[in-house]
C-alpha cells in the first residue's frame, strides 16, 4: 500500500471515529450484543433490526467507547450492513476477518467490504486487530441470535 493511500485510509478512520454512522440505540431491536476488548477497554453494544419476514438487516445501531479504530470500525459497519442478508453479512464478516489476519498482505475484496478496506493497514498491528474486529464480532453474535 502506498503512503498516499495509507494516509487516505487513516483519514477515513479518523473521520468515522468523529462523525459516527449508526451511533445511538434502536427503538426496537431483534438482537443486541455487548462486546468488550479486555486488552484496551474498548466496549461496543450493537443492535440490529430485521426486515419483517426476511433475513435482511433493516437497521444497525451501536454505542460504546474506545479508541478511534474500534469506533470507526463500528461506524463503517453501520453504513455497510443495512440491506444485506444474513448470508451476505457472514460472507462480509469472513472477508473482513481474513483481511484483519493478513498483516497487510494481499488485496481485500473492495466490492464486498466497501469502506471497510480502510482497516487493511490496521492488520499490520496485532494489538489493534481486536479493536477493529469488536463490532464485527458483536454482529456475529446478533446474527446467531436471530437465526
Amino acid at each position: 500500500m502506498s503512503d498516499a493511500l495509507a494516509g487516505l485510509y487513516q483519514q477515513v478512520i479518523l473521520d468515522h471515529s468523529k462523525q459516527r454512522t449508526g451511533f445511538g440505540e434502536l427503538e426496537h431491536a431483534d438482537a443486541q450484543r455487548f462486546e468488550r476488548n479486555p486488552t484496551c477497554g474498548d466496549e461496543i453494544t450493537l443492535q440490529i433490526d430485521m426486515e419483517p419476514g426476511t433475513d435482511r438487516i433493516a437497521s444497525l445501531a451501536w454505542h460504546g467507547s474506545g479508541c478511534s479504530i474500534s469506533q470507526a470500525s463500528a461506524s463503517v459497519l453501520a453504513g455497510l450492513a443495512p440491506g444485506l442478508t444474513t448470508v451476505e453479512l457472514h460472507t462480509t464478516i469472513d472477508e473482513f476477518r481474513t483481511m484483519m489476519r493478513s498483516r497487510g498482505v494481499g488485496e481485500p475484496d473492495e466490492d464486498l467490504l466497501g469502506d471497510a478496506v480502510v482497516f487493511q493497514g490496521v492488520s499490520k498491528y496485532v494489538m489493534r486487530v481486536k479493536c477493529a474486529m469488536l463490532s464485527w464480532v458483536a454482529l456475529e453474535g446478533c446474527l446467531a441470535d436471530v437465526a
